[in-house]
């Protein structure tokens, strides 16, 4: 694990101060828009597919892998298909976080993805990595370490082992002035644990930074698209938020004005 180094700053690339152009328009040029373009694009799905080659396969890994392959080769360059992977390859690619929050590791993939193509990016991963979650192997922080030993990652790298419910708000009360650039949150995906782990993190998005909520139409979670847009709405921050449920569990983002 890498040393946690003594100050956070904020990424500065996804601003613009407009002096030369003026002063009417957000000075926060990325929208939910830009994400979904980008991670759409046959290249951003075929760089999420050279990551998952990389790592230990699991079953879920060696179906998703079929699956974006059937649809290139059915459909690309046209394919319309969103999901977790594709848009944290966009949203690292587009933003090139310096600071990323993960709620929900398990074995890694999101992480994998994010730091194929931010490397330097300081990431801090929380998980209970509960046995057999889901029917599938959860092998904990080790095996996750050692994963993305290949991938390049020279930025810090800290897990938070237990509830999210609890140790996030330790963490970020240690931490009051961290802001995050990219925050992920697949955890707990009761209704009530999925709004506190949203109403926790949000206040912490960096302008210009986005947050990705996964399963928002998941045929076991059916309410979740729900929770999400009530805790953008509570939240009371100005988040341009954008949904895609057509194929697969669903996503949805949202960037911070």
């Amino acid at each position: 694990m890498h040393s946690r180094p003594q100050s956070f700053h904020m990424n500065q690339s996804i601003f613009s101060a407009h002096e030369s152009l003026g002063k009417w328009y957000n000075p926060i040029l990325l929208n939910p828009a830009t994400l979904f373009h980008r991670a759409q694009r046959p290249t951003t799905m075929q760089r999420v597919l050279d990551v998952l080659d990389v790592l230990t396969p699991d079953d879920y890994a060696v179906y998703v892998s079929r699956f974006y392959r059937e649809g290139m080769e059915k459909f690309a360059p046209d394919w319309c298909y969103l999901d977790i992977l594709t848009v944290l390859c966009a949203a690292a690619e587009l933003i090139r976080p310096q600071n990323y929050l993960e709620i929900g590791v398990r074995r890694g993939r999101s992480l994998a993805v994010v730091l194929s193509r931010s490397p330097a990016t300081n990431c801090f991963g929380f998980d209970m990595w509960k046995e057999n979650y889901a029917g599938m192997k959860n092998p904990g922080s080790a095996f996750v370490e050692e994963e993305l030993r290949g991938i390049g990652h020279t930025g810090t790298l800290e897990f938070i082992d237990g509830n999210s419910h609890q140790t996030l708000k330790v963490f970020l009360k240690k931490f009051p002035g961290l802001l995050f650039d990219l925050i992920t949150v697949d955890g707990d995906h009761s209704d009530k644990g999925a709004y506190e782990d949203l109403r926790d993190v949000l206040p912490r998005v960096a302008p210009g930074g986005t947050v990705v909520f996964d399963d928002i139409s998941h045929p076991e979670h059916p309410n979740l698209a729900n929770v999400w847009a009530k805790a953008i709405k509570d939240s009371k921050l100005p988040f341009k938020e954008a949904r895609y449920a057509d194929l697969g569990y669903g996503i949805a983002v949202a960037v911070r004005q």
